[in-house]
This record gives structure tokens, sequence and C-alpha cells, in this order.
């Protein structure tokens, strides 16, 4: 552990009005597992982390902890926050094969579950919990969605999704690997099966283009794709990345460790988008940053770049002051949308007009007994938001299979 999580613990003031909890999506009681750490009582720490967030261990590890709980710490308003991440994933961690969560006894239910990501295991594991019969339809080999195969080995090891594979499996939860609901199988091939309802939780996996020249050439790729399995790529020594987000930070520092000897990452504004944590490490790792310019053409061993400004909230390209710069490869990263695979199948299911699905305030999908939530709703977002729209939906499901909802 890069910290001592006593030290840490010790030094949390166990406030009355505790600001770390309310900067936390899911509001984590972090003073009570501080607490009940300082007591030795772990795996009573760690039973009531899963219980308000069964992807505890990865939220441990990948959320904007800067921004969120010790963005909040009040200890960081003079000196350093207490690294409650650190704590809460040395809990989560060492205790998670111990964790037993309470089954309600089968009540004959079965619920779909289509995409094995972090709002799909999240739903499954509080259905399962309650009695249900949950099936998760997976089109990958492996569950995780984004968190596997979006996320690098780096910054989450692929083991802790394997151990959630186990754990889907003590609940009884069963996975049906490499299966897309949407093609040879329907929807309605679940209602027909007997299943009470259904989750959607396919992610957001279509890259938006920049609908720039060259975009279709060999030597460009989108993160999104790029992440999925980077060892397939011939990156070349220089990689320019079109993009400033956190998913842009995942792949230029995936390109440093693969080779890349000089990555450029291209930022449209003074400030990037993605946690000033994740750019200090890129800046570490060795990753360049132009701010205010963007790529405008990719050429064969080049790339056009310009200057930008911004009018009234509009961006607006000086290609006045274009310069070539070379270039081997570019990664293109300006955000997902979702895949319209079941839309396309299920014309029951409805699209926002940003190419997400429209739901209610239920989670329910403009299809009966369907319900969605994460990035397949709200667009790509954090790990830590699909979890916490995922507990409200799931009670909602529930609600709707014992005709509660109203």
């Amino acid at each position: 552990m890069a910290v001592h999580v006593m030290d840490e613990a010790n030094r949390c003031l166990q406030c009355k009005k505790p600001r770390c909890r309310e900067g936390c999506p899911i509001h984590t009681d972090i003073p009570e597992m501080i607490n009940k750490l300082k007591k030795a009582q772990v795996m009573d720490a760690a039973q009531m982390l899963f219980a308000n967030n069964p992807l505890s261990i990865i939220c441990s590890v990948v959320c904007n902890h800067e921004n969120q709980c010790e963005g909040h710490c009040v200890q960081g308003i003079k000196g350093a926050p207490v690294h409650i991440s650190a704590i809460e994933n040395y809990i989560s961690d060492s205790c998670f094969e111990r964790i037993r969560i309470q089954m309600a006894p089968p009540n004959g239910k079965k619920v779909g579950v289509i995409g094995a990501g972090p709002a799909g295991i999240t739903i499954a594991v509080i259905l399962a919990s309650r009695g249900y019969k949950v099936t998760i339809f997976e089109g990958h080999d492996k569950i995780g969605g984004v968190m596997r195969y979006g996320i690098p080995e780096f910054r989450l090891p692929k083991t802790v999704l394997d151990r959630y594979a186990k754990k889907l499996q003590e609940l009884g939860i069963l996975v049906r690997p490499n299966f897309n609901i949407g093609g040879s199988t329907t929807i309605h091939d679940l209602f027909n099966d007997g299943y009470k309802s259904v989750f959607v939780g396919t992610g957001a996996w279509r890259p938006r283009r920049l609908m720039i020249p060259g975009e279709t050439f060999g030597n460009v790729a989108y993160a999104i794709n790029y992440l999925n399995n980077p060892d397939v790529y011939h990156l070349g020594e220089r990689v320019s990345v079109i993009g400033a987000g956190n998913a842009a930070m995942d792949a230029a520092r995936t390109a440093i460790r693969h080779g890349a000897r000089d990555v450029t990452v291209y930022c449209v504004t003074e400030k990037p988008a993605a946690s000033p944590k994740e750019v200090e490490y890129a800046m570490l790792d060795g990753v360049q940053f132009e701010y205010l310019k963007t790529v405008t053409q990719i050429k064969d061993n080049s790339v056009i770049s310009c200057p930008v400004h911004w009018e009234d909230g509009a961006m607006v390209k000086d290609e006045s002051q274009s310069e070539e710069i070379p270039c081997d490869f570019v990664i293109i990263s300006i955000s997902q949308i979702p895949k319209d695979r079941l839309v396309t199948v299920e014309h029951e299911l409805k699209l926002s007009d940003k190419g997400t699905l429209v739901t209610n305030e239920h989670g329910e999908t403009t299809m009966p007994g369907v319900f969605a939530s994460g990035d397949v709703v709200t667009g790509a977002k954090t790990v830590v938001e699909a979890v916490h729209l995922s507990k409200k939906i799931a009670d909602d499901m529930d609600k709707y299979m014992q005709g509660l909802l109203d």
C-alpha cells in the first residue's frame, strides 16, 4: 500500500456533518467505515460497504476521489485530505471473498440482465439477493463491460473482475457469455420464456466521430476500440490523441506502455476534461499536451492541427494558423454513445436525440417491463454513477415484478 491505512484512519475527524459522505455519489458512510476499521471490525465494514455499493473494490480504485469523497474532506482545506480510497480499497479487497450476502428465499421469478458492465452487475447482485433467478447475457467472453474492456490493466487489474465472476456464481447468478440479445434472440423471446422483467445495461460502445478527412485511414483508432485490445495495434513512435477526457488519458498512457515514444494529447480547452490525477499521471508517463488546439485532418504520416478559441460557448477554429505535425498513429477519444442493435430489432424501444435509451423516472423504457440504466441511458459516465442509478432502478424493478410500481 502507498499509505498506511491506520495512519490515515486516525487522521479522520469523525465530523458530525461528514462532507466526505455528501461528496460521494452513493453516499458511502465513510466515518462509520473508518470507525469500524479502528475497532478492528473489518468484516463488518466490508459488509456495510458491499451492501451500499456492490462494486466497492472497483470504485475505490477508479473513482475520481479528488472531486468526490477526498475532495470534500475537511482535512483537505489546509492540508492533505484523508486517503479515503486507500482505506476503502484495503477493507473491500481483503474481505471480498469472505463477504456473505443475506439471500432472500427464491421467489420463482426470472430476471434477464443484458450486459455485464457496472450497471448490469449491480442490478444482478441486488435482485439475486432478493430471491430472483438472474441470468446475465454478455456479448463478450468475460464480465466487466467497460471496466474490463475500456479501463487499462495498470488502472484496474482484470483479476478483480475475475473475482467478481466467482462472486456472481456464489449468488446463483447465471452468466451467458458471447451472446448478444438483439441478434437471433430478442427481448420478446425472453418474455416468452417466462422472464418477468428485463434490464438493459449495454453501455456506450459506439465512438463519436470527428467527421474530418482521413478518419477512416488504417493508422487511426477510436479510444474505446484501442483500449479493448491494444496489443493488436501497431502504433509506431509518434501518436496523436484527440480528446482530453479520462478515456483519452487511458489511451495515451497505454500507448506509452506499448512502445510509443512521442504521445501528444490535443485538448480544445485550456484545461482537460479528465480528472487532475489522471492528467498528472499522464504527464509523469511522458505524455505531452497541446491546449486550445484540435486536429482538422489526418494524413498517412501526419496530422494537420490548428488553434481554437471559444465564442459564446462555440468552438472556433483558426485554420489560417494550421500546421502539419509528423504522426504515425491517431487515437480519437471524444466520447461514445450506445449502439442501436436492440433498437433496430425491438421497435418499442425509443432513443433520445442523443442516441441514448429513453426511460421514465423509474428507469423503465418505452417497452413495458424493460428497464435500463448506466451509459446506455446517460451516455459515457463513471462506474460510480452507474451504480448509483442502478441501485434505485433495482428497487423499481422489484416493485414492478411485485405489481407495486405506480
